[in-house]
């Protein structure tokens, strides 16, 4: 097994087994083809023109704050920390690009209230999002439970935007994404997210996959002037010992790959409740980083584990030609993404932030745990600070 660790510490003697699987199963789940391609323009959320040389967001997954809120509105405070009224338009996040598990633990409407709207409710962008498992999850105690992702629907596919009654006090709206597997469209990237339902590893079947296909080959036209970003729920790769890596993902996105000649520049997931980032170097020379980060506010954090646990990998050939960079599995925390397209230059940056432990001063800034840097002429990765 090539699997290496630049600054972490794992050592290459990390204990990999396979796990079993557990109960969970596949939910079929409704999709309007009316609604095809299923793009939507930022532009047309945000109700303006925007920047074609800079762009700035903010994304993490895994944020319901279900048996201790405390963790998730820490981390919303520092987002919102960020949005400095000195600062010019183009240096401000844009939008909060969720990455799954909005609402645990089977995507409750009666929890949005307090585990979305109530936490976000200073926070002063919109909030777009991909489903993760729990979002499409259902009770199986309930004698009358809903249709799967009924709620996510309801909250971020609507046709219009529009108040619910369980937005409460907040004044956040409905958001009008077109599907629970769609495109957000902006001068500066495509961001093509998945849906992997609610199965152990994840799982993506047609036509999701066909769509999937169509999109990359879509998004390659335009990757002179925008990257391309693919955001799912479940990692690929991850050390840690409650969840994995996802083979099923891995082949899912490495099929489509190879099927279209199309490579993302970066690759946003969630699920594990940490954060890790990954170096993957594909077969045509190009660098991928492929980013956990999945420590949004959920109280309980994931540890990456070496000898303690097993940790679940697919098999022996999985990590090959993958680096892990960097990892944080002591604290929350969430990333900024800084696209940038000048005469010289073409530029995806990554900042992890950690924030104070719910016992510390919540006063304490967010701190700056890693940061590194694609260039998308190269489609190259460097790595400028890690701690």
């Amino acid at each position: 097994m090539k699997f290496s660790f630049a600054n972490a510490r794992p050592s290459k003697k990390t204990n990999f087994v396979a796990k079993g699987y557990d109960n969970s199963v596949y939910r079929d789940f409704d999709v309007d083809p009316k609604k095809a391609p299923y793009r939507l323009d930022i532009q047309k959320v945000l109700g303006t023109d925007l920047s074609k040389t800079k762009m700035v967001f903010h994304t993490v997954g895994d944020t319901g704050g279900v048996k201790n809120p405390v963790p998730q509105q820490i981390v919303a405070n520092k987002m919102e920390e960020q949005f400095l009224p000195t600062a010019k338009p183009q240096d401000q996040p844009l939008f909060f690009y969720h990455l799954g598990d909005v609402v645990y633990y089977y995507g409750e409407e009666s929890n949005y209230n307090s585990q979305f709207f109530e936490p976000y409710i200073h926070y002063p962008v919109p909030i777009l999002a991909i489903a993760g498992n729990h979002d499409g999850d259902l009770d199986p105690t309930n004698q009358t439970p809903p249709k799967t992702l009924e709620a996510f629907n309801k909250v971020f596919c609507s046709d219009a935007p529009v108040h619910l009654p369980i937005a409460g006090e907040s004044s956040r709206t409905t958001m009008i994404q077109p599907n629970v597997y769609w495109t957000l469209q902006t001068p500066l990237a495509n961001i093509i997210g998945l849906y992997c339902n609610d199965t152990q590893h994840g799982t993506i079947k047609e036509p999701q996959i066909e769509w999937f296909k169509k999109e990359l080959k879509n998004a390659k036209s335009e990757q002179k002037t925008k990257a391309i970003i693919v955001a799912l729920h479940y990692p690929v790769f991850s050390v840690d010992s409650d969840h994995g890596s996802s083979g099923e993902m891995k082949k899912v996105l490495d099929d489509a790959f190879t099927a279209t000649g199309v490579y993302p520049d970066l690759i946003l997931t969630g699920h594990v409740h940490n954060y890790q980032r990954f170096t993957r170097k594909m077969d045509n020379g190009n660098e991928i980083p492929y980013i956990v980060a999945g420590a949004g506010g959920y109280w309980n954090l994931h540890k990456v584990e070496t000898k303690a646990k097993p940790v679940y990998v697919p098999n022996d050939s999985f990590f090959d030609n993958v680096v892990m960079e960097n990892f944080c599995d002591d604290r929350h925390g969430f990333l900024r993404i800084t696209i940038e397209n000048t005469n010289t230059e073409r530029t995806i940056t990554g900042e992890y932030f950690t924030v104070p432990r719910p016992q510390e001063s919540w006063s304490a800034a967010a701190e700056l745990f890693d940061y590194f840097t694609i260039d998308l002429k190269s489609h190259t990765v460097k790595n400028i600070k890690s701690k």
